[in-house]
């Protein structure tokens, strides 16, 4: 899988509030690819996109689940720092047949529209 796979997922990642510039990504030998990027835990959406993402990504529904995971990884912070500099999270895939333009597909479908407008993002807890 070359660069070029990933570019309409990252460009819509890249909208979404909270979200830093700065994206990795690759795929293994088996076509199993992950994308890797930071989110500003400062950002009052943070944990808004985490949860939306969380959803779509990990749970769906009960019966409908797509072959990716989000989670949070980080080096040890006892070595290096707190979330605001070496927290990370990545979406990737479980099966090779689900593409980066699937998940953005997914995405864009489920996110709030537009994705980068910050007031779409709001909930009734917000109030």
């Amino acid at each position: 899988m070359n660069d070029s796979a990933f570019d309409a997922l990252v460009s819509f990642l890249a909208q979404v509030p909270a979200i830093e510039k700065g994206f990795g990504k690759g795929a293994d030998e088996a076509g199993l690819w992950w994308v890797k990027f930071r989110i500003d835990v400062q950002h009052p959406l943070a944990w808004q996109v985490v949860q939306e993402l969380g959803h779509i990504a990990n749970y769906l529904s009960f019966d409908e689940r797509l072959p990716t995971s989000f989670y949070p990884v980080s080096p040890p912070p006892y070595m290096n720092g707190g979330p605001k500099e070496f927290l990370s999270w990545i979406i990737e895939t479980k099966q090779k047949d689900f593409t980066p333009d699937d998940l953005k597909t997914w995405l864009e479908g489920r996110l709030p529209r537009p994705v980068n407008d910050e007031s779409e993002w709001l909930t009734d807890d917000d109030d």
